[in-house]
């Protein structure tokens, strides 16, 4: 039997150790795939576990059988609750996400302003709303008018939000058990007291920390994650992005935003029955939720849909992508009358430059794209080694507080003498996308006006470029709410507005623009979403070519020098189980290369495991109690907890099988139960039927290792049986 992620517990768990729950299957049970005992449901899954998408595709055909066979008034109004419960659900969560999110950005420029003063009318108030139809504000007082004060006063307060946000993060932490490869698995204890004294190390994570997108990713591909989209991990993301952004640090709130949208998707979904029992059904309305935090971002309805559909969803059929659509626009339309800016539009870096590009600038263009590869695969490349070496310290791995008290320090003392990088990331970006083809009072203009002495700007630019590449790289991965996307078209923005100053009779914040667009593809990878966002986010169309060439350049610059983007090398640092079928293939024509061969009967572990897996039933379909509890006891002494048996008869035909989880709960089920004795199971009684998968999927041991990668890739399933000539049946 292979599993999609068979796992085992291993001592000793370090930041890149695959996940598992510790908890065996008959602990309390948070998923939605129905109790335990309820005859005719799906069978119980445990809280970190493997879904089987081609069982819940059998049990949603079932049901709409069960609709189209009855007839009937009541009949056709259940048919109808059941097709409109996923556009009910999609409104509701864009409609959930547009309110948190306009909260938080209200609340961000609030709280980022008091490092510069505050509003003697209301202290509550940000700036722009004290200042709001005035020429000259007198309600907005500074805390002072000394340099040195106001630099100590900004450092001061971006270390106190800094540990805010840290602090507040570290409620969520939850300690999850490890797995094991398979020369790390366990054997068997030899005593009772090892049976006993034999414990497993888990690592410790905290939900609400991070952008989140990599967790979502490692959950639509299959997997749960346990407190995930948790109400409390929606509240504490939203209020961490708050301070953690406030503070002036290299990170972003679009990460939280995909996260909270993930959050809302899963609790919204699961008040309606179609969602709550099917957990395929779940994820495709968690891929629809997550359209809509992008589109709250940045104002990208249509740039949210093809973000999830591009860089999120394993899965994304086309009732997902219209659900996605409804979903996204309506939290673009209600995040608009909303109006958490105060501009009442949509686009929120909307420029017009009226000018028009030549071809001759497609030149200036690739070689941004350029520039941005070399920069995001720095950063990609940086960033791992960071977290592999610096994060693996004892000291800063048991206080990641102390690290993001750390890092908030050096980014506020770096960031404030330099004018450019002084705000927060969305700030930055909308001052360098500046036109100044008519005079204004703003500071890049006025610099870029002098006819002589620019010296010190460019010199801004150069070390804010730079200041950006290393703040970020030391800031992903710090244990509190942060994205990735605003940082990098920082740092895109800056190097592009320096290039534009050496191209002669158009606009350098064309120029900052396409190095937004650039350096985010480079560390992202993604390719058409970030062009429509981008599209969407300035409102400039005659740019979308341009946005192309450059993205487009940037990636295969960066995948030159890192094959994973920022993301996917972020699944890998967490231990997130992913099957990336592209790369399973690569991996095995490699295998191939190096022995000659790739077929499935290289995966099957020792003997002695395989032979545990395989459960011999007699032709009665009668198994004892105890010999079922001994080969479940014997897996979960191993380590095993989300692993299963094949079921056969005497000569090794394979009769079925029935994962670990649902022989756990049929052990626990009590005595007098249909099908259950005193001493024996009758496993193939109608009543346990549901806890039997009776038609498992099948593969010889000597098929191309393709077949199985493709099988759990394409079909999404948890288990394959390996059949063998001599034995009938194989496990690994």
């Amino acid at each position: 039997m292979a599993s999609k992620f068979d796992c085992g517990k291993v001592d000793g768990a370090v930041e890149t150790t695959p996940l598992l729950d510790p908890q065996y299957c008959h602990a309390n049970n948070s998923s939605s795939a129905g109790k335990v005992g309820d005859q005719g449901d799906s069978p119980p899954y445990s809280d970190y576990h493997v879904i089987d998408r081609l069982q819940d595709l059998v049990k949603d055909s079932q049901k709409r059988d069960a609709f189209t066979s009855r007839r009937g008034i009541r009949s056709k109004a259940a048919k109808v609750w059941d097709e409109s419960q996923g556009w009910i659900a999609a409104f509701t969560i864009g409609l959930l996400t547009a309110c948190v999110a306009s909260f938080v950005d209200v609340s961000v420029e609030t709280v980022a302003d008091w490092k510069d003063g505050y509003c003697t009318t209301n202290i509550l108030l940000n700036r722009r709303a004290c200042c709001k139809s005035v020429t000259e504000c007198h309600a907005w007082r500074p805390w002072t008018e000394s340099y040195a004060s106001a630099y100590a006063v900004y450092v001061g307060l971006s270390l106190a939000f800094g540990i805010i946000a840290g602090s507040i993060t570290m409620t969520t932490k939850r300690i999850l058990g490890a797995s094991a490869t398979e020369s790390q698995l366990q054997p068997l204890p030899t005593t009772e007291q090892d049976a006993h004294g034999t414990k497993a190390s888990g690592k410790t994570l905290y939900m609400a920390a991070g952008s989140g997108i990599p967790e979502i990713k490692t959950v639509l591909s299959g997997f749960t994650i346990p407190h995930l989209f948790d109400l409390k991990v929606l509240v504490v993301k939203a209020v961490g992005a708050i301070f953690a952004v406030a503070t002036g640090m290299c990170l972003g709130k679009e990460g939280p935003f995909v996260h909270i949208s993930a959050c809302f998707g899963y609790l919204v979904s699961t008040c309606f029955p179609k969602y709550a029992k099917n957990q395929s059904k779940l994820r495709e309305m968690i891929s629809v939720a997550c359209s809509a935090g992008l589109s709250v971002a940045f104002g990208a309805p249509i740039g949210g849909v093809l973000f999830s559909y591009e860089e999120i969803s394993t899965y994304f059929p086309r009732r997902v992508l219209w659900r996605s659509c409804l979903c996204s626009v309506v939290a673009a339309a209600v995040l608009k009358q909303l109006n958490p800016t105060g501009t009442g539009k949509l686009v929120l870096f909307e420029t017009n430059y009226g000018v028009n590009y030549d071809a001759l600038h497609y030149l200036v263009f690739v070689v941004l794209g350029v520039c941005g590869g070399v920069f995001g695969g720095i950063f990609c490349r940086a960033n791992f080694l960071w977290s592999k070496t610096f994060r693996q310290l004892i000291f800063i791995k048991s206080n990641p507080v102390f690290e993001l008290a750390l890092v908030t320090l050096i980014t506020a003392v770096v960031q404030f003498p330099n004018v450019l990088v002084r705000d927060t990331g969305d700030i930055v970006v909308q001052r360098l996308l500046v036109d100044c083809t008519e005079p204004r009072q703003d500071w890049i203009c006025q610099q870029e006006a002098k006819l002589e002495g620019k010296d010190t700007y460019y010199a801004w630019l150069i070390s804010g470029t730079f200041v950006k590449l290393f703040l970020t790289t030391i800031t992903f991965g710090c244990k509190v709410p942060s994205g990735i996307i605003i940082p990098a078209m920082d740092a895109g923005a800056l190097f592009g507005r320096l290039i534009g100053q050496l191209i002669p009779n158009i606009s350098p914040g064309i120029f900052a623009m396409v190095g937004a667009a650039a350096f985010l593809a480079g560390v992202s990878r993604m390719t058409l979403s970030l062009a429509v966002i981008m599209f969407e986010l300035t409102g400039e169309v005659n740019f979308i070519p341009p946005f192309i060439i450059a993205i487009l350049t940037a990636k295969w610059v960066a995948d030159a020098i890192t094959p994973e983007g920022v993301y996917d090398l972020a699944q890998h640092l967490q231990g997130h189980p992913f099957l990336d079928a592209e790369r399973a293939i690569a991996k095995v024509q490699q295998l191939r290369n190096a022995e000659g061969r790739a077929t499935v009967d290289m995966l099957l572990p020792p003997k002695d495991i395989t032979n545990e897996a395989i459960l011999t039933v007699a032709s009665d379909g009668r198994v004892p109690r105890s010999v079922l509890r001994n080969k479940l006891t014997n897996l979960e002494r191993r380590g095993f907890t989300d692993s299963g048996f094949a079921l056969t008869n005497e000569r090794g035909i394979c009769y079925g099988f029935m994962s670990q989880c649902s022989l756990s709960s049929l052990l626990h089920m009590d005595e007098g139960t249909t099908g259950i004795g005193e001493s024996e199971v009758q496993v193939f009684d109608e009543a346990l039927s549901y806890l039997l998968d009776k038609n498992p999927l099948t593969i010889p041991s000597n098929a191309p290792l393709e077949y199985a990668v493709e099988l759990f890739g394409k079909l999404g399933i948890s288990h394959l049986i390996v059949t063998q000539k001599e034995t009938g049946v194989g496990n690994y």
